[in-house]
């Protein structure tokens, strides 16, 4: 399913006015950097026939409410974890044994996902989530551009969670 030009010339113009958006609403840059790649993600999925008279703005609704959950999210984890309570529900969160060797088994799926993925893609990819490089960085180590980087890092992350929605063999 294509991206219509429009929508992905108007992100790609407006990127770094919707990061800074976002980074004033959830007060934290990578939240903020997260949530307008959460936008993008979402309206680049939209059905391509799709008519939008107002791409930008409604990519500008999209990171708004994103941003929105996001901080409600936080307050809403702070509060369950504030003072003393805290302290006491982490030391009592210890998994199961079957919680355990679950995660140990999208752990082994998420690697081999990656390791499927084109060298370009899983090495912009590794950049982007394991090293925390911008995807300007990551576009001048491959000698791309940083559209290009979005779009190898988004392929392999969609990549990686077909992979892992793929129902498991027990």
């Amino acid at each position: 399913m294509a991206i219509s030009e429009n929508r992905f010339d108007q992100y790609l113009l407006h990127r770094g006015e919707l990061v800074d958006y976002a980074t004033a609403i959830v007060g934290d840059r990578a939240g903020g950097e997260d949530i307008v790649q959460d936008a993008f993600i979402r309206l680049r999925s939209m059905a391509a026939d799709r008519t939008i008279d107002e791409p930008l703005g409604y990519l500008r609704r999209i990171v708004r409410n994103l941003a929105l959950d996001w901080v409600r999210r936080l307050s809403f984890e702070r509060r369950l974890f504030d003072g003393e309570q805290a302290s006491a529900t982490v030391a009592a969160d210890n998994p199961t044994q079957e919680q355990a060797l679950s995660s140990r088994d999208d752990l082994r799926l998420l690697m081999q996902a990656v390791a499927e993925l084109p060298e370009r893609t899983r090495i912009a990819l590794e950049l982007h989530r394991f090293h925390g490089w911008k995807l300007k960085d990551i576009a001048d180590h491959l000698g791309i551009s940083p559209a290009l980087a979005h779009n190898l890092v988004y392929e392999g992350l969609d990549h990686c969670r077909q992979r892992l929605a793929q129902p498991k063999a027990r």
